[in-house]
């Protein structure tokens, strides 16, 4: 069976992502989306809540599931008995990150192969940084993100703003 990692934050999961997670069902035998912990990127949601997010996405398409991983990207591609790591691209910015890290990987297991896949065009521009830049100043995040994952980032940027407010109360 041919397995493919897609690893990520995935904070949140975007219409992107999930066009990617799509496309490679029709390469590999198997996707798996693996949620990186990632402490130093700060994430708006927590891993456990990012990983449901992700499930719920996924939910329509077969051969996918999500996991959540820390440490090496390698090791746990090799632990998972994964045949190649998945990583998006949507501009040459992108690319030289995401091709120093395929080379770096490459180096500690030379089995493991990186399979680079571009999002459609209407998903060229869209980041999770985005959406969450959106969706915290108030606009429409749904031709983004799933249903569910809007309604998570309304009601986090929703609680943000209630504890703003009272604390902008308490020193009044």
């Amino acid at each position: 069976m041919r397995t493919v990692i897609y690893p990520g934050t995935f904070d949140p999961v975007t219409n992107g992502h999930l066009d990617l997670v799509r496309r490679a069902t029709k390469l590999f035998d198997q996707v798996v989306v693996a949620v990186a912990r990632s402490d130093e990127k700060r994430p708006l949601f927590s891993q456990a809540a990012r990983l449901g997010l992700v499930r719920h996405a996924i939910r329509p398409f077969p051969r996918v599931c999500a996991e959540t991983f820390q440490g090496l990207l390698i090791d746990y591609v090799e632990t998972r008995g994964g045949q190649a790591v998945m990583r998006g691209l949507r501009a040459v910015s992108d690319f030289e990150f995401e091709f120093q890290l395929a080379l770096l990987n490459r180096k500690l297991n030379e089995r493991i192969e990186t399979v680079f896949m571009m999002p459609k065009d209407e998903y060229t521009f869209l980041s999770s940084r985005i959406v969450k830049e959106i969706a915290r100043l108030g606009g429409d995040v749904s031709p983004f993100v799933p249903a569910h994952v809007g309604r998570a980032l309304a009601r986090k940027f929703a609680t943000a703003r209630r504890g703003a407010g009272r604390a902008s109360g308490r020193r009044a």
